[in-house]
């Protein structure tokens, strides 16, 4: 097994952080890249942990950020750009996202409306569209629209260290032993979904490692089985879902037969502590209901 959980530098430019959302390790890794003296980092966390957050950064001595890129529009990825601005005031940090993350960005009352956290609006975010080149110091960073988790996600090719960060456009892999697919509503599209495993497998020869948003760097063996696994997974994560609503819609039931099912070993959903499951199950459930296909 090859998998990077540990915060630090995991290749010549890259560093993992652990952004500890819901106060829980190993829940959210937020990627910096430096070179050259200038430092972007990937997604940005819960605003409760900014603080912190910039405490890891200074550990590493990656303070201050310039740059922050945001994979998509969820919470859990922006609520923090304010607050670490606001730390950083010293720097005019730049927030790069997808150009179709802007609305959801400077309005984000929709997202707010759904998931129950509140988001302020960011504004002066840089659009990004898919083939453009993000030049930090001399390291070029592609940008490739992975859509299909949400209509907005990206993904940053680094050919040089020939790593891929994909935010949650694939799957949620915590561990070995903890899998959780990604139709999150609002905007979950399959047809999209389907596609940004295509252009994964793509890159696959020019590739060696993927880092995951929920949770850590996948790398060698275990990174061709995640491009090996993750298609197969999709469908049988939903089609048992549908199958387990129609059998019961109790959300209790589904997350039991979830459990059974695909991660019975799970360190971080035991059998005994299954509620954080079930939560994150009811947002699965919503995002077959919007897709149309329960």
């Amino acid at each position: 097994m090859v998998f990077i959980n540990s915060e630090g530098k995991f290749n010549d430019n890259s560093y993992l952080i652990d952004g500890e959302l819901y106060r829980m390790k190993g829940n959210l890794a937020l990627y910096v890249i430096e070179n050259n003296g200038a430092r972007m980092m990937i997604d940005a966390g819960e605003a409760l942990m900014a603080r912190k957050i910039v405490n890891k950064l200074k550990e590493f001595g990656l303070f201050p950020i310039h740059k922050i890129l945001l994979t998509h529009s969820h919470f859990d990825h922006v609520q923090a750009v304010g607050k670490l601005k606001k730390i950083m005031k010293e720097i005019n940090i730049e927030v790069l996202a997808s150009e179709r993350a802007i609305e959801n960005l400077v309005n984000p009352e929709k997202m707010n409306a759904y998931f129950g956290y509140k988001v302020d609006p960011i504004e002066n975010v840089t659009p990004l569209m898919d083939g453009d080149i993000v030049d930090l110091n001399g390291l070029k960073l592609e940008i490739f629209d992975f859509f299909g988790h949400t209509r907005d996600s990206i993904a940053i090719l680094d050919k040089r260290n020939k790593n891929i960060f994909v935010g949650d456009s694939i799957m949620d892999k915590y561990d070995p032993d903890t899998i959780i697919p990604e139709f999150v509503p609002p905007d979950f599209n399959e047809d999209a979904y389907l596609n940004t495993f295509k252009k994964l497998r793509k890159l696959k020869d020019t590739l060696k490692s993927v880092s995951l948003a929920h949770f850590g760097v996948w790398k060698d063996n275990d990174f061709v089985k995640i491009l090996n696994e993750m298609e197969d997974f999709h469908f049988n994560a939903k089609e048992s879902m549908i199958k387990w609503y129609h059998e019961n819609p109790s959300l209790e039931y589904i997350t039991v037969k979830y459990h059974e099912k695909f991660i019975p070993n799970s360190k971080i959903h035991t059998k005994d502590n299954i509620l954080g499951l079930q939560f994150v199950l009811g947002w699965l459930i919503d995002g077959l209901k919007y897709a149309g296909f329960i």
